[in-house]
């Protein structure tokens, strides 16, 4: 059993709820430990095709559990503290390698509530949520890859808004800059997040990682001939799938193709 986590499968979507709701589901070490290893444990699972995240309680997550921030700044403040370390990289890198993955945000999601989602794929919001980067109020600097995702997400002038400030945004005007791709009414918000779930995993996996990575090299390559030789080398191998020759069947049979078999 999780401490942290609570699971589910539903067809093939794979269902994970941040679980600590009397702390708003605050990040702690071992839920980032649980979390990523139902990731892993599902993207070597052939039976799902898409992992949804959403939080119990009134909240997705609000941030890191501060609980040991005090010893921590006065151990620093000392200069006998923590070793410089790198950050998470690898759960960003899990996040943006995974199959795909959709994060219903039901609540406040704050700090890394708000970083940890920005490599999902899709992020689908309550009209309650409240999003946050809120690092600078705690004189600390975004992480987990954040002050470039959250550009490309939704811009340099939004970003350095959002980064510097520290405020809160509701869904709707996240929804305006692309944050997040669709809002709903929190009692529709788990329907709306596995039906778009649902419809990617149904789609053929091989081919979405392959697009995924991609979507992950190509928007930044100056290079155009690399971005098409990329393109161009994994369609011959789209090509070569047993999914691609089920969708041509099933389109000549007139019926909806079955993939992933």
């Amino acid at each position: 059993m999780a401490e942290t986590i609570l699971t589910e499968q539903r067809g093939r979507v794979g269902i994970i709820r941040l679980n600590r709701p009397d702390r708003l589901n605050a990040w702690n070490d071992v839920m980032g430990q649980e979390l990523a290893a139902q990731i892993e444990a599902w993207n070597d699972d052939d039976s799902v095709g898409s992992i949804l995240v959403t939080g119990e309680g009134r909240a997705f997550c609000a941030g890191a559990d501060i609980g040991g921030f005090a010893d921590r700044a006065e151990t620093n403040k000392e200069g006998s503290g923590e070793s410089m370390r790198r950050g998470g990289a690898p759960f960003t890198h899990l996040l943006r390698e995974s199959k795909p993955t959709v994060a219903a945000v039901n609540g406040y999601a704050v700090g890394v509530g708000l970083t940890m989602i920005l490599p999902f794929d899709v992020r689908i919001a309550s009209t309650n949520a409240l999003l946050s980067i809120r690092f600078i109020k705690m004189g600390l600097m975004p992480e987990l890859g954040s002050t470039r995702l959250l550009a490309e997400l939704v811009g340099l002038g939004h970003a350095t808004d959002m980064c510097l400030s520290g405020r809160m945004v509701p869904a709707e005007e996240a929804r305006e800059m692309g944050l997040v791709t669709q809002v709903a009414e929190p009692d529709d918000l788990m329907d709306v997040a596995l039906a778009k779930a649902a419809e990617l995993a149904n789609n053929p996996t091989q081919a979405m990682m392959m697009i995924k990575e991609l979507l992950r090299k190509n928007p930044l390559d100056p290079d155009l001939e690399a971005v098409m030789e990329r393109e161009n080398l994994r369609d011959q191998i789209a090509r070569r799938l047993p999914d691609h020759h089920e969708a041509v069947a099933a389109f000549q049979a007139k019926r909806d193709p079955q993939f992933n078999k």
